[in-house]
């Protein structure tokens, strides 16, 4: 927890029984997503810090796979949302159909009501379309009509886009790209990875092989227990001088916001109970910093022609903002 937290840290107990079932959700997930252990992690950090996911990545990588070994893995449900530029926001959020047996207005969801939700190809609905997910990604309710629907708990959105093919698409726009936790991309797997895959071709879904290692509900327990991880005053300085160092930087026109900062402290908390510690050490901060901030970061034109890139940008900044060399006593 954080120095203003009020609820229960997290005790040494808890983080090791943490740390075991993290293992065991990301080591099922692997049996259908093979070779790429490290954007398994990422990808349950992010669910279990109540965070969504921008995958960036070419088509046939496995993010299709990876988002139904997630839902497999925790007993919940999943949907997959086809973007196209003829998609609506009600075809997304669901629509008020009045029944004519009833008398009454009946509120039909959308396939945004599912636990794990599979955005493919966000990048080609309208900006109309895309803003219906503002509002559900950020406080886990959508309005329609003027009436909330809550979507419940564990939720997140695994959204992707091509990042070659750009034409008939649409810029996700700052405010958008902020309400996910994290960006990253699977990529394509090894050479071993490769051949174990090509030996299992008669598999047409691996996902569908998996059983489930926790339930829903407990999948909201341990992100409860995430958020009660302790957060020394030292560690939270250190993020906030990052931060303030991406907004100073020449060649960044838009450096981390607080909400940036936040989802980092959220994402770091999760890490850290995930390798059996109830506190928050640097090195959480800086393996997350890249896929947590950089795409929140916005280039300077000038600087983005002539080839700067916002990890580069990211990495010189961790290089220079040194991490507190000493933190406070922690309780358990």
């Amino acid at each position: 927890m954080t120095a203003t937290d009020t609820r229960a840290p997290l005790t040494a107990e808890q983080a090791g029984w943490f740390a075991e079932t993290f293992e065991r959700l990301v080591g099922n997930v692997s049996q259908a997503v093979l070779g790429k252990p490290h954007v398994v992690r990422l990808a349950f950090t992010c669910l279990l810090s109540s965070g969504h996911l921008l995958l960036e990545d070419y088509p046939g990588t496995g993010k299709t796979s990876l988002a139904r070994a997630l839902a497999a893995t925790v007993q919940a449900s999943h949907s997959r949302i086809q973007f196209t530029p003829d998609l609506l926001p009600s075809d997304v959020t669901g629509v008020t159909i009045y029944d004519q047996e009833s008398h009454q207005f009946q509120f039909h969801k959308g396939p945004i009501f599912a636990s794990v939700v599979l955005a493919d190809e966000i990048n080609r609905a309208s900006p109309k379309t895309q803003s219906a997910l503002l509002e559900v990604m950020e406080e886990g309710r959508v309005t329609v009509d003027g009436i909330p629907h809550e979507v419940g708990r564990p939720f997140i959105v695994l959204a992707t886009q091509n990042p070659i093919e750009q034409a008939g698409t649409y810029r996700l726009p700052e405010a958008q790209l902020d309400r996910f936790l994290m960006r990253s991309s699977i990529g394509y797997p090894d050479t071993d990875a490769t051949i174990a895959i090509l030996a299992g071709s008669a598999i047409r879904d691996r996902s569908a092989t998996l059983s489930p290692v926790i339930t829903g509900s407990a999948v909201v327990d341990m992100s409860d227990l995430a958020a009660s991880v302790y957060v020394d005053p030292a560690v939270l300085s250190y993020v906030t001088q990052i931060a303030e160092a991406t907004r100073r930087a020449p060649e960044i026109a838009l450096g981390v916001s607080v909400r940036g900062a936040l989802s980092l402290v959220r994402a770091a908390k999760t890490w850290a109970a995930s390798q059996g510690r109830h506190y928050v050490i640097p090195d959480d901060v800086k393996t997350l910093a890249e896929p947590v901030l950089a795409h929140r970061l916005v280039l300077d034109a000038e600087a983005e022609f002539e080839g700067a890139q916002a990890g580069t940008s990211l990495t010189r900044i961790l290089a220079e903002v040194a991490p507190p060399a000493q933190r406070a006593s922690v309780t358990s």
